[in-house]
């Protein structure tokens, strides 16, 4: 399968024309992983973005890195499991600040597409259309991460008052 038509099955590339994801495909590198290995780690450095080829991707935070107020030892803990035509590592694209998340293989035979920032926000100003249905997806996938987490952040608030709060019978 070509990276262009990789591209064209991620949401942030969505509505990009030919001639754009051949652009965008023309600045991708590869990289191949197995089960266990780390794309990156929670706090490292970013400047890429990742498109999922083919396998799967774990995205893991430490709750350590947050203090765990129970003493025991935590170990990262998996919070979206992303598949083929999926993109992560998007927050770099915006701030270029550490990463929040670590992403680690979840497949044998994982195939990633990867995007150097600098290249990607190069594209950008040369295509101010392309720059702009970029930014605009790139926004609406990371609401929907956002939304997804605050629902997930919920559900966990819920089911500790229900655990903390003593059960009566009638």
């Amino acid at each position: 399968m070509s990276n262009v038509h990789i591209l064209q099955q991620t949401d942030i590339f969505f509505e990009f024309d030919p001639n754009q994801l051949a652009q965008v495909a023309a600045l991708c590198g590869e990289r191949r992983a197995g089960v266990g290995d780390w794309i990156f780690e929670e706090n490292s450095a970013s400047d890429e973005l990742y498109v999922i080829a083919q396998g799967e991707i774990e995205i893991l935070v430490d709750p350590s890195l947050v203090g765990d107020r129970t003493g025991s030892p935590s170990r990262p803990t998996t919070i979206a499991t992303l598949r083929r035509g999926q993109s992560f590592g998007e927050v770099a694209l915006v701030d270029q600040g550490v990463r929040s998340a670590g992403a680690r293989s979840a497949s044998h035979d994982t195939h990633l597409l990867v995007i150097p920032r600098q290249n990607l926000m190069d594209l950008c100003t040369r295509d101010p259309t392309l720059g702009f249905r970029l930014m605009r997806n790139l926004a609406a996938d990371l609401a929907t991460k956002m939304r997804n987490t605050d629902l997930r952040i919920r559900e966990e608030l819920l089911l500790a008052q229900r655990g903390a709060r003593p059960t009566t019978d009638s």
